[in-house]
């Protein structure tokens, strides 16, 4: 179940990095939405064919873009997409707690 779900938050931390270029012409939500997105969905897949270090590849990036959205977050008072963002990497983050390494 893990993997599905890390699958599907890197397909919308992808999309938010798309939207954020779209909307506000920032190359660096462009950017960075589509690294972050693409490993997310590397590290999805990986968990799926049983490769542990997936897991950990997913977890690693869900901490830092918690961390980096929380920073974000306190800073503009904006939920959209900084408070979205805190939201959907926390419940990555606890999927993955909640389904360890076997």
């Amino acid at each position: 179940m893990a993997g599905y779900a890390i699958l599907i938050y890197g397909v919308l931390v992808l999309l938010g990095g798309v939207l954020g270029y779209a909307k506000a012409q920032s190359k660096p939500s462009l950017i960075s939405g589509v690294v972050f997105g693409v490993l997310l969905l590397v590290s999805g897949w990986l968990m799926l064919e049983a490769r542990a270090w997936g897991w950990y590849l997913a977890i690693v990036l869900a901490g830092f873009l918690t961390a980096f959205f929380v920073v974000r977050f306190k800073n503009t008072r904006k939920f959209m997409p900084a408070g979205l963002m805190v939201v959907l990497s926390v419940a990555a983050i606890a999927v993955l707690l909640l389904n360890p390494l076997r």
